[in-house]
């Protein structure tokens, strides 16, 4: 067996892309935030003690995706020429939800985790003085697109598929998906 991030001795190595040609990727990824009761009110009325908590995580996932490579070693560093954070609270937490495009050799999934999980990290760090059991769950990547392995969609997930592209995304094709 090969593996791509280790050289012939077994040291690890970030892969050589040189020769690959630049292409549009996107990757979504999502996770939840499981808050208390006080929680989700103070989120839902504006009245979280660091102040827009929300505001805080979405602007922290969106420089999250464009640190990834400072982060993860082998990671390579590419050209984060979109990133987005929705950020959703329901009566159990917040739903977030990263999309992170690029037109670049390599993909954006790490960077799509990246923004998940640190938005993520931003609402806990803002809502912990009211709840220090706040719970960062089921960080996940739902789709992605380009590259090699083309389209890539989470099965079961809800809100993932031909419906729920991008903007200026085209849906995938039957033959597409995979």
């Amino acid at each position: 067996m090969s593996f791509t991030h280790l050289d012939a001795a077994g040291r690890a190595r970030m892969v050589d892309v040189t020769l690959k040609q630049p292409t549009v990727r996107t990757a979504t990824a999502r996770g939840f935030v499981r808050c208390a009761p006080e929680v989700v009110a103070a989120l839902r009325n504006g009245t979280a003690p660091k102040g827009d908590v929300l505001a805080v995580a979405r602007i922290a996932g969106i420089q999250a995706a464009k640190s990834t490579p400072a982060l993860l070693p082998l990671a390579h560093v590419i050209g984060v020429h979109r990133a987005s954070v929705d950020l959703a609270v329901t009566d159990e937490g917040v739903e977030i939800e990263a999309t992170v495009g690029t037109a670049d050799r390599t993909g954006v999934e790490m960077e799509a985790l990246t923004s998940v999980t640190v938005a993520a990290l931003a609402i806990v760090d803002m809502v912990k003085g009211l709840d220090k059991g706040t719970l960062i769950e089921n960080v996940r990547i739902v789709s992605k697109t380009g590259g090699k392995s083309g389209h890539w969609l989470r099965p079961g997930e809800p809100g993932v598929g031909p419906s729920a592209t991008a903007p200026g995304e085209v849906p995938a094709t039957e033959g597409e998906r995979a």
